[in-house]
C-alpha cells in the first residue's frame, strides 16, 4: 500500500463530493456515496444535471479505481468520511478507529488461523471501515452479511464494500429486530453504546433490564450470540464499564451460562479524550460441543500503537498466548 495513493484518492473524493454536494444540496456526508458508486459506476448517472455530468466526467479521467488497492481505497474513504462527520451532529455518526480495526484484523487472523472459508457478520456496521479493514487482512474464501439501521451510513458501507470489490451483503434494519440469517462462524462490531428505545423489541432479550431502558450493548452481544454457531468466535468493542454497570450482574451470569471469555484486551488512553470514554476489545466464543474456555484468558492493556516497541513486545506475548490456546483446543 502506498501512501501517496491514498491521498491520491482522498483528495479526488473531497474535491469530487465538495461539487456534488453543493450541486446536489445535499450534505458533505451523502455526497461521498454518491462520488464512490459514479467511481464505481464509471460514469455519471443519467439524472444529474448536465453541468454535473460533465464535471464529473472531467474528473473520472484523472483516476481509474483499478490503480488501487483495497486497502488504498479503505484508508481514502475512511479519511473523506472522517471529515464529514466532524460536521455531522447525530451520535450514530462515528468510525471505528484505523488502528483499532486493523489490529482487530490480526485476532481473527490468529483466531482462523489454518480455516479455508469462513462466514462472518457485523450487526453494526457503520460505514463498512471494521468489517472491510478484517476482510482485507483474511487470507481465506470469505461469505460476509453487515446490518445498519442508518440510511446514510448504509448507503456509504455499500459503495465501500463495492469500490473495494469486497462482497457483503447487507441488511437495512433495526439490528437488534429478527435476521434472515443462517448461524455464522464470526460476529464483529464496534458496539453502539447506550440505551435502546424500544421497550418492546427488547422484551425478547433475556438481558432486558428489569427496569426502565435496556442498554444496547448488552442486546447486541445477545444478538450476536443468537447469530454464531456453537463453537464460533465474536469479537466486539466494548466501553471499559461493561462489567461494571448496574446492569452487569445480568449479563455476567449470561455470558457464564453461553459463552467462554477468550479475552479482553484494552485499548490505549491515547486514543479517548477522555478515560470515562475508554474501550476495550472482548473476545467471546460461544459454548457448544466439544468447547472449552482457556486456561487462562488472553488479557492485557495495549500500549499506544504508535508505540512500536510497546506493541512489538505485547504482539510477541500474544502470539505466545495463541499457539498455546490452540494447543488447548486440540
Amino acid at each position: 500500500m502506498k501512501q501517496e495513493q491514498v491521498e491520491k484518492l482522498f483528495q479526488w473524493i473531497d474535491d469530487t463530493s465538495t461539487v456534488i454536494s453543493e450541486d446536489l444540496n445535499i450534505t458533505y456526508l451523502e455526497s461521498i456515496a454518491e462520488t464512490m458508486d459514479v467511481l464505481f459506476n464509471g460514469q455519471p448517472f443519467d439524472d444529474m444535471g448536465d453541468s454535473l455530468q460533465t464535471f464529473l466526467t472531467n474528473e473520472l479521467l484523472k483516476v481509474k479505481k483499478e490503480e488501487f488497492e483495497k486497502e488504498e481505497i479503505r484508508k481514502a474513504i475512511q479519511l473523506a468520511i472522517l471529515k464529514g462527520m466532524k460536521g455531522a451532529t447525530q451520535q450514530q455518526h462515528l468510525i471505528t478507529p484505523d488502528s483499532v480495526a486493523m489490529f482487530m484484523g490480526y485476532l481473527a487472523s490468529k483466531l482462523f488461523e489454518g480455516e479455508e472459508s469462513l462466514k462472518l457478520f457485523d450487526p453494526a456496521s457503520g460505514s463498512g471501515n471494521l468489517i472491510t479493514s478484517v476482510m482485507n487482512q483474511l487470507d481465506m474464501s470469505l461469505q460476509a452479511y453487515a446490518s445498519e439501521v442508518d440510511p446514510t451510513l448504509i448507503q456509504l458501507a455499500v459503495a465501500n464494500a463495492n469500490l473495494q470489490k469486497n462482497e457483503i451483503e447487507f441488511f437495512h434494519q433495526d439490528s437488534l429486530a429478527p435476521f434472515l440469517m443462517e448461524p455464522v462462524d464470526f460476529v464483529l462490531a464496534d458496539l453502539p453504546v447506550g440505551y435502546y428505545p424500544d421497550d418492546a423489541q427488547a422484551a425478547r432479550y433475556k438481558l432486558k433490564a428489569e427496569e426502565g431502558l435496556s442498554y444496547a450493548h448488552h442486546l447486541f452481544i445477545e444478538q450476536g450470540l443468537n447469530y454464531t454457531k456453537e463453537g464460533g468466535f465474536l469479537m466486539f468493542i466494548v466501553p471499559n464499564f461493561l462489567f461494571e454497570s448496574e446492569q452487569s450482574k445480568a449479563l455476567n451470569a449470561f455470558l457464564r451460562e453461553h459463552a467462554h471469555i477468550v479475552g479482553m484486551l484494552q485499548l490505549s488512553d491515547s486514543l479517548f479524550k477522555d478515560e470515562k470514554h475508554g474501550k476495550s476489545i472482548l473476545i467471546l466464543q460461544k459454548k457448544g460441543q466439544g468447547t472449552k474456555a482457556p486456561k487462562q484468558a488472553l488479557l492485557a492493556k495495549l500500549p499506544s500503537f504508535k508505540n512500536p516497541n510497546g506493541m512489538a513486545d505485547i504482539l510477541t506475548q500474544m502470539n505466545q498466548w495463541f499457539d498455546e490456546y490452540k494447543r488447548t483446543q486440540l
